[in-house]
């Protein structure tokens, strides 16, 4: 009997050390957030204490293995690759003549300015995969046409930054790469099960836009005939083929190559680099400038990316080494969520964090925390990455730091203020719920690609 009290005193002495850990974890957590520190030095600090706590010194050789496991991950090759494919492919111009061939064929019927953004933001998304890159693209491009031709601001607003967040979607994605890493699933599989929903998400965009300018015709008047007439039809749909093609063909050599299992995705963000560099040559933007920095910029990217992820796999190893996950889990079955809410605290706990961090950081924290419980309640991991992926848009476009806000607002001219802003990211915020919901609810959505994809 003394052995069993004993045993029981101790284990609820180890469950109550184990509940004020992650109390003070998450306390730390949100005060070194708050205070405006990197959240890779947050993380990797909290790792830290907790290791120096629990292990002492030697939790320092646990940091240094699993940074070394970090380092030998193939898939992540891929980052740098994809990053400088976006770089090359900002610098080519390629969105540019893009952009003014379809705005000329789309421009005569209301709203069709609107769905020509959206529809050059998802050609451009399946090139680049970085946000900024787009947003600020599109941005330069359509802003200044938008309101010119009595676009309403607020709509203006949120048809760029909406299009531009598909690029983090719409693969191929360093977000999809990193978030596959994580939970440990194949990159070509999440990237095959991410298209439907990122083009379901642009149809969704375009449907609103219609329906918007059909109610309000003065929010998205259709171009002067006058206008029009500069080009002919038959004219701009030439010019619009020719300008479709070249990113039409890296986005086919990439994803193509995967879908038949020619290439992993490592080789195949190799190819599409290669080739995005030899559209900066067909283009007339190649110079050694652009060459070094285009490198430069992907090799800073991949830096920034790296020091988040080690400092992620420090407070993960702690986190669950000293029983967080356990305390965790004895929280969800308190509460009685069951498998389903687990699924919806991990989309609330994703959308809420989206008003604070970049998706970067809400990977880091999030998904070593709800993943095995995910796996437990017997979810499938392509499917569930390609839902929170949807659900990750919405970072971008929530204040008060989505930063597709910061870089429209940036290139915005005077007159466009932060509420008009604001105003107009609203709907496409809700667009996105929808498609999570739809895609939660009809998951053949996102697993019909990838369950005839042979790689």
């Amino acid at each position: 009997m003394r052995g069993d009290s004993e045993t029981y005193s101790y284990s609820e002495g180890g469950i109550a050390v184990s509940n004020l850990l992650v109390l003070v974890v998450f306390l730390g957590l949100f005060v070194g957030l708050a205070s405006g520190h990197p959240i890779s030095f947050v993380l990797g600090g909290l790792g830290v204490i907790m290791g120096l706590t629990g292990w002492g010194i030697s939790c320092f050789e646990i940091f240094v293995n699993t940074t070394f496991g970090l380092m030998n991950n193939y898939t992540l090759v891929a980052v740098p690759l994809f990053i400088l494919m976006a770089n090359f492919l900002t610098a080519s111009n390629v969105a540019e003549g893009l952009f003014d061939s379809v705005r000329f064929l789309l421009g005569r019927i209301r709203g069709g300015l609107g769905l020509a953004v959206i529809l050059v933001s998802t050609v451009f998304a399946a090139c680049t995969g970085v946000v900024g890159a787009s947003v600020v693209t599109m941005g330069l491009l359509s802003i200044t046409p938008l309101l010119r031709y009595g676009y309403d601001k607020g709509l203006t607003a949120g048809i760029i930054c909406g299009g531009g967040t598909l690029g983090i979607l719409i693969p191929p994605s360093i977000m999809l790469v990193v978030m596959a890493a994580a939970a440990q699933i194949s990159v070509g599989k999440l990237f095959l099960a991410a298209v439907f929903p990122g083009l379901t998400l642009s149809l969704c965009y375009c449907i609103y836009i219609l329906y918007v300018c059909w109610r309000h015709p003065e929010k998205g008047p259709a171009i002067s005939k006058e206008e029009l007439e500069k080009i002919p039809l038959r004219e701009g749909l030439w010019k619009c083929f020719v300008n479709l093609m070249p990113p039409l063909l890296l986005v086919v050599s990439v994803l193509g190559t995967i879908y038949t299992g020619v290439a992993t995705p490592t080789e195949a963000s190799g190819m599409g680099a290669f080739i995005a560099l030899l559209m900066t040559v067909a283009y007339g933007r190649f110079s050694l400038k652009m060459l070094r920095d285009s490198v430069f910029d992907a090799a800073k990217t991949t830096g920034m990316c790296l020091v988040i992820m080690i400092g992620a796999q420090a407070f993960t190893a702690m986190f669950l080494g000293l029983g967080g996950d356990e305390v965790v889990k004895r929280a969800i079955a308190f509460f009685g969520l069951g498998k389903w809410g687990i699924f919806i605290l991990m989309n609330a706990v994703v959308f809420i964090l989206g008003c604070f961090l970049d998706w970067m950081g809400i990977v880091s924290i999030v998904l070593p925390i709800f993943l095995p419980l995910a796996r437990e309640a017997g979810f499938d991991m392509i499917w569930l990455m390609a839902v929170i992926a949807t659900t990750l848009q919405t970072c971008f476009l929530t204040p008060p730091f989505g930063f597709a806000l910061f870089y429209i607002k940036g290139i915005a001219p005077e007159g466009m203020t932060t509420a008009d802003i604001y105003r107009g990211i609203i709907p496409f915020v809700v667009i996105i719920l929808f498609v999570v919901a739809l895609i939660t609810f009809f998951p053949e959505i996102v697993m019909w690609l990838p369950s005839r994809a042979r790689a």
